[in-house]
């Protein structure tokens, strides 16, 4: 291999999950099964389920079926929470969701990565943090580390690759502040 060139062999046969996670992610492909197969209003099922699989699920928390959960035991959602219509959540990370947060239909948690200045490109799991109140919209993604503060709003199909201030909506690609958000109905717009 020359100065300058992927390691893709090298890539591949780095040990990426110990045999713990490995066992649990076997179990899981059996679990993800009947999580996608129940009901739609079946949502305590699907909580209890993924709470025997090591998931923190709070109260009132509705996970649509068609959602992808890609390791249970690095969730944690609070009360009042939910997520939409094929989300992703890709927590090779931990993903911490607060209380009463929105995921959108589509939104993407993206808690994994690679280095990619190292030849070998070795997989990195850093976590991400959705804080309470939050709105991750529609076809939103927010990248690996990105934490997003209490309150603030992800726009549709925003890319989040940097923190978002509490009460900030942002939006575009990269996603930018536009403007605090306000729950207060008298004040003026």
């Amino acid at each position: 291999m020359a100065d300058g060139e992927l390691d893709i062999a090298a890539n591949r046969s780095a040990r990426k999950y110990d045999v713990g996670d490995l066992v649990r992610r076997v179990l899981w492909g059996v679990g993800a099964v009947l999580f996608r197969w129940t009901p739609r209003l079946l949502y305590g099922a699907r909580n209890a389920l993924l709470r025997l699989f090591g998931a923190e699920v709070g109260r009132n928390v509705r996970i649509h079926p068609s959602a992808t959960i890609y390791f249970p035991w690095n969730l944690s959602i609070g009360d009042w929470s939910s997520v939409g219509e094929e989300a992703l959540i890709y927590n090779l990370g931990p993903i911490e969701i607060g209380e009463q947060v929105t995921i959108s239909q589509r939104a993407h948690l993206c808690a994994g990565t690679h280095d990619a200045n190292d030849p070998a490109m070795p997989l990195q799991k850093p976590p991400i943090t959705v804080g309470d109140q939050a709105w991750v919209c529609a076809d939103a993604f927010v990248g690996p580390g990105v934490t997003v503060g209490a309150g603030a709003v992800v726009g549709a199909r925003a890319v989040a690759v940097t923190d978002v201030e509490p009460w900030m909506s942002v939006g575009g690609n990269p996603a930018r502040p536009l403007k605090e958000r306000n729950l207060d109905p008298d004040a003026s717009p």
